[in-house]
């Protein structure tokens, strides 16, 4: 379910990609994609990039030969992603495509107001700011939004009917990301009591702070993991396999993935 969703999504997010490409096609003999992301091109995006291309190719556009595309990687480092936005709008791409959450959309939207901007989220563009509208975006911005952190409680819900045996849940947060911090944690610890769960709450926002926390997890071995949604916490996937490892437990879920798109 997880990669037919991610699939669905990229397609779009390619097909979004492509509109002003076309537009702005006659202006350049290579239009370029500015492709701005949080983290890094490692294993972890290596599929979701393969498939944006392949949606773009579908879109009639083939990286290299009608269609160049600029990427910028912040490393888990957000405060590059505005330098880095900047850098795209002076390369003059047709179109700046942001994953990976509201850092890079917010930077991207506040290097140019001219440039169209394709951004993917896990909350509510509208209570971010991002966009007017679902309906009528406004301005140059239009992008997917995952509902991931919307469905805070039924996530748990889920969790909760795969292992009816547990007791006691991790709950890893990124407090870097107020906004998703504040409605996971808010609508996480209720949902929990309703359930009977025990939340243990965990920070991180660092790679050193991840595998901290992981080190808690293999310590203290609760019945299950809840992860907020958030870009840095794939840099956990090895540890996750540690952890199932140490506990013999692969108690897990990532919870139901919705996506509804702005425009």
């Amino acid at each position: 379910m997880f990669d037919m969703k991610r699939r669905e999504f990229i397609t779009l997010l390619g097909g979004a990609a492509a509109w002003p490409v076309a537009a702005r096609a006659q202006q350049s003999a290579m239009p370029v994609i500015g492709f701005l992301g949080a983290t890094s091109p490692d294993a972890a995006n290596a599929d979701l990039l393969r498939v944006f291309r392949q949606a773009l190719k579908e879109s009639g556009y083939v990286e290299g030969e009608n269609v160049a595309i600029e990427y910028r990687w912040a490393d888990n480092q957000l405060d590059l992603l505005p330098a880095l936005a900047a850098e795209l709008v002076r390369r003059k791409v047709a179109v700046i495509v942001t994953i990976e959450g509201p850092p890079a959309a917010f930077a991207a939207k506040a290097a140019t107001t001219t440039i169209p901007i394709v951004f993917t989220v896990s909350d509510d563009p509208v209570r971010l700011g991002l966009v007017a509208s679902l309906a009528r975006p406004g301005s140059n911005l239009t992008g997917i939004d995952f509902v991931s952190t919307e469905l805070v409680a039924k996530r748990l819900e889920l969790l909760r009917a795969l292992v009816p045996t547990a007791t006691r849940v991790a709950v890893l947060v990124n407090p870097a990301n107020t906004a998703n911090t504040e409605t996971t944690l808010r609508d996480v610890e209720p949902a929990a009591r309703a359930v009977g769960l025990q939340v243990q709450v965990l920070n991180a926002d660092t790679s050193h702070e991840i595998d901290a926390a992981f080190a808690t997890i293999v310590r203290e071995r609760p019945d299950a993991l809840f992860s907020a949604s958030s870009p840095y916490f794939l840099a956990g996937v090895s540890n996750w396999s540690n952890w199932r490892h140490a506990t013999q437990s692969p108690r897990h879920t990532r919870g139901a993935n919705m996506s509804k798109s702005a425009g």
